[in-house]
């Protein structure tokens, strides 16, 4: 919590320096008898104050974890088993989920697939079930309930010892459990990371900005825990669980949050002390259209915004 501290300190004293310097060019350009020489100087005076506070409370933090890396202890449990209940969530994707629910039977460990449809208003549920998918459907709107209730039917099984999370728009891969899988032996949950430029295809619904927003949310939520884990993706579905971890985890997600959850349930999952490992994956455009954050630049800055907010001051309700 120190390095988080000191890094939005210190993001709050690069800003109040940067606003002098900004309003410093605009009085000597255009308004020198109007912008006071004197307030401008303070911005950039006192803007070194909150720097170097959030530069100590860093290394502070530094030292800290220094110390508490000495007595990490790697988790070492294999998974016994091979077999993955697949869960996928789906919003009014008919055009894409019978060929993703295909895509996952395909693979040999795969024991089932789930779909959990969230009110889907077109065909979506009856194109799952004739791709052989078990099909729910979650009542209460929103992509949160969606993945939560997702997690939970697949955690129901008893003769799989891992769930797979993924979406039913194709922007994921089934083959990436194998690359995934063998991490699973050291955490309780992987989570598949898209910001690897090489494995992404040409004309995903991310922008430049929703990538390294997303990176950005993701160093901020890292810094949180700082020296408990690596993190670069808040944004993606694409996860492996041990099915008990998830049974565990499930009770302590009780706030209702939306588009944010993702942040929010790794969070949850760290803040209990479970194991949480990134993997890079592929991604691909997805079928059909965006419904998401990734709408646009302007929702994502939203969903970013609350996103950020929830990991700063808490997880709440809106």
């Amino acid at each position: 919590m120190f390095a988080l501290s000191g890094a939005l300190l210190v993001v709050v004293g690069v800003t109040l320096y940067l606003l002098g310097a900004f309003f410093g060019a605009i009085r000597a350009v255009l308004f020198a008898h109007v912008i006071d020489k004197a307030w401008i100087e303070w911005l950039l005076w006192y803007s070194a104050l909150p720097i170097v506070a959030g530069i100590l409370l860093f290394l502070f933090d530094i030292r800290t974890v220094h110390g508490k890396r000495g007595k990490k202890s790697l988790l070492d449990a294999p998974v016994n088993d091979e077999k993955f209940t697949v869960a996928l969530t789906a919003y009014n994707d008919e055009l894409s989920i019978a060929e993703a629910v295909r895509d996952f039977q395909a693979h040999p460990n795969v024991q089932r697939v789930i779909v959990v449809s969230n009110n889907s208003s077109d065909r979506t549920e009856a194109f799952a079930r004739e791709a052989g998918a078990i099909v729910f459907n979650e009542t209460v709107q929103g992509y949160g309930a969606c993945v939560r209730r997702a997690i939970t039917e697949a955690a129901a099984y008893d003769d799989t010892e891992m769930i797979a999370l993924c979406e039913g728009d194709m922007t994921f891969r089934a083959y990436d459990l194998d690359k995934m899988r063998p991490y699973l032996n050291h955490s309780d949950i992987v989570n598949g990371t898209r910001i690897v430029e090489g494995l992404q295809e040409n004309a995903t619904q991310l922008t430049t900005f929703m990538h390294y927003g997303n990176l950005a949310v993701a160093k901020l939520l890292e810094l949180k825990y700082f020296g408990d884990a690596t993190l670069t993706d808040v944004g993606t579905t694409y996860k492996i669980f041990r099915t008990e971890s998830a049974r565990r985890l499930l009770p302590k997600l009780t706030v209702p949050i939306n588009l944010e959850f993702n942040p929010y349930l790794m969070e949850t999952a760290i803040s209990n002390g479970m194991k949480f490992i990134e993997v890079p994956i592929t991604f691909h455009p997805r079928i059909g259209v965006s419904k998401g954050g990734n709408i646009s630049n302007r929702v994502a800055i939203g969903v970013g915004l609350r996103m950020i907010k929830g990991i700063v001051t808490g997880w709440r309700a809106p």
